[in-house]
């Protein structure tokens, strides 16, 4: 796991070796062991060190023999032992036991198809001087971020975006379009960014730059199929074979392997397998929250860690930390989400990073195998579409009008009766109704609403096409896995355990396993109304039924109940102070009406507060001067 960063001159003018040193220093907290740079003329490559394999040996960029390739390279390759093995079957000559010489190696026996024969998670970037062009990938399933800007005839690239700020010339502008799509989705889609001109280089594609210009190619095209009929058990017994596999090669490190361990299943049965593989306990890492006694995991991760004879440590937060870390929340995170957990990342890394520098995670299993509440609306909406419009219309406004916190519900209910697919995607996603907006925005940000409100839903709609084809739940999962889980979860997660300098791995996540799920019937995964059916059926070999069947928690926190007491006026700074950046955009007697509901308990704007917040602490953090 490290940082790395880029310029390359299209034009072949020299780079400024200054602004690629200030870029490397920007993500310094990426990879606190170790530093390299590569310039030659017009390209210049950054190099962070966090090491973690080939310790000795690894650093980098690192070349082939002659010099004609070097490599910055930011993740894993897990099977980079076997590949070795091939390539020097193949003739290559190795100087180092690292995964990132493969790359090198890989590069010049296969080329640009290199990417297809890596199981890992990567983000990196090639100098190919023969052919005077810079290739940049990007994993399967976008786990490692990489950014990217054209600033005249120059091409920067980086881990993160304030690498990229470095340079004088980088713009420093709100992209509208975005904006509005991140109060549509809670993220902004690959491959924008908030940032006017700044891009992420999306999943599953590389991008070649040369005199040419560039090129975007996504080398992973897997279409989710129906593989043809097998039993249940062979199908568990070969996703029991698939994941044992996953977190045996993700276990691979030269530093001891740790675990973000909750009380569900996910971890829970990470925990079962590590600890098979392990020659030592687990040290495993939870969190819990002042005043979250209903939904903590604290109690409950104990047993697991006791159960599998693990080294267990843990944290309970408060207010009052928050309020502390919300001070630097968006320089780590750069992304505002509507993600209330995603601060929650943040504090179990720091206390994972004090013992290791690797830990495995359960992100991953709910977006592939229909694990959260959205999933079973989708299959209810089938069967509502077959009642009477005058029942079904009577139902939607009956939800619409009850008052209280019940925001899931009537989110739900109001996307219901949505009979294009895409829309009612894009409504069940969305915490900002059309209606809300409409008395929400303002400026450009509501003229350019005003046309569609849910014209946003265009910047999912590629991903749909692929599988418009196949059933509504399907096309739902595929989208999520793809869109939702690397802009929201596997952002959050990279960027809050780098600023630890830690590395997170997400075994379940293996671009295999993702084939395999995929392949299954939608009632192998939403059976009736329970989600990951096939999965849970899998895991009992390693954890007891009541652990299973838990009901899930996943770093729920009393954020709703902080921020209308004990941050009560840290919301109100965000929000309402002389100095916010929230009337640029938004219409400040709506947001104060918003708080007055929500803190009397009539409307449940939890979220919606959240997201509001968040975009208020970017704007101060990157726009303020």
């Amino acid at each position: 796991m490290c940082g790395i960063c880029g310029i390359f001159d299209l034009a072949g003018n020299p780079i400024n070796r200054e602004t690629l040193l200030q870029m490397r220093s920007a993500i310094q907290h990426r990879g606190p062991d170790g530093e390299g740079e590569f310039v030659d003329r017009e390209i210049g490559l950054g190099h962070r060190r966090l090491s973690i394999i080939d310790i000795g040996g690894g650093g980098q960029p690192i070349g082939n023999e002659d010099g004609n390739i070097q490599v910055v390279f930011n993740g894993e390759i897990y099977n980079y032992i076997e590949l070795r093995n091939e390539l020097m079957a193949l003739g290559h000559q190795f100087k180092t036991h690292s995964d990132t010489e493969v790359i090198v190696h890989a590069y010049e026996q296969w080329g640009s198809a290199c990417v297809k024969r890596f199981n890992g998670m990567f983000a990196f970037a090639l100098w190919d001087a023969q052919n005077r062009q810079l290739f940049l990938a990007r994993d399967h399933l976008g786990i490692k971020p990489v950014y990217y800007v054209s600033i005249g005839s120059q091409f920067l690239f980086a881990s993160e975006i304030k690498s990229l700020l470095q340079h004088p010339g980088c713009p420093r502008e709100v992209d509208l379009e975005a904006l509005a799509e991140l109060f549509t989705f809670r993220y902004v889609p690959s491959p924008k960014t908030l940032f006017r001109k700044i891009m992420k280089l999306p999943p599953a594609h590389f991008l070649v730059a040369s005199q040419a210009g560039l090129r975007l190619e996504r080398f992973w095209n897997w279409v989710p199929r129906q593989q043809k009929k097998h039993s249940e058990i062979e199908l568990v017994e070969e996703y029991r074979d698939l994941l044992e596999d996953a977190v045996r090669l993700q276990m691979r490190s030269d530093v001891p392997v740790g675990l973000f361990l909750s009380s569900g299943i996910d971890s829970g049965t990470l925990l079962a397998i590590m600890s098979k593989y392990s020659n030592r306990p687990v040290q495993a890492f939870t969190i819990g929250f002042e005043g979250g006694e209903n939904t903590n995991e604290v109690e409950d991760a104990k047993i697991l860690a006791r159960m599998f004879g693990a080294d267990h440590y843990f944290q309970m937060l408060t207010p009052e930390d928050y309020v502390k870390y919300y001070e630097r929340y968006m320089w780590d995170l750069e992304e505002p989400v509507g993600n209330e957990t995603a601060a929650a990342f943040y504090f179990v890394a720091r206390i994972a990073s004090r013992k290791v520098k690797v830990v495995l995670t359960g992100q991953g299993a709910d977006e592939p195998w229909a694990g959260y509440d959205r999933y079973k609306g989708v299959k209810l909406s089938t069967l509502y579409h077959r009642m009477p419009p005058a029942v079904t219309n009577a139902v939607a406004a009956l939800v619409a009008r009850m008052p209280g916190r019940m925001e899931r519900l009537k989110r739900g209910a109001a996307s219901l009766s949505e009979p294009d697919l895409l829309t009612r995607f894009t409504k069940i996603y969305s915490f900002f109704s059309a209606e809300m907006k409409a008395q929400l925005y303002r400026g450009a940000l509501k003229e350019s609403f005003s046309a569609d409100a849910y014209g946003t839903r265009q910047a999912l709609n590629r991903l749909q096409k692929e599988v418009r084809h196949l059933d509504p739940l399907t096309q739902m999962l595929y989208i999520d896995t793809r869109a939702n889980l690397p802009d929201d979860l596997l952002m959050v997660s990279d960027k809050t355990s780098m600023a630890n300098s830690l590395e997170s791995r997400v075994p379940f996540l293996d671009y295999r396993l993702i084939e395999f799920v995929e392949s299954l019937p939608p009632n192998l995964r939403l059976k009736g109304l329970s989600g990951k059916y096939l999965h849970k059926k899998a895991v009992e070999k390693w954890l007891p039924e009541q652990i299973v069947n838990r009901k899930k928690k996943g770093f729920a926190n009393p954020i709703e109940k902080w921020f209308r007491v004990r941050m009560k006026s840290f919301v109100e700074d965000c929000l309402l102070s002389g100095d916010s950046f929230m009337p640029r955009y938004f219409d400040g007697t709506y947001i104060r009406k918003m708080l007055e509901l929500d803190r009397a308990g009539k409307e449940q704007y939890r979220r919606h507060i959240y997201l509001l917040v968040s975009l208020e602490l970017w704007h101060r953090r990157f726009l303020q001067n």
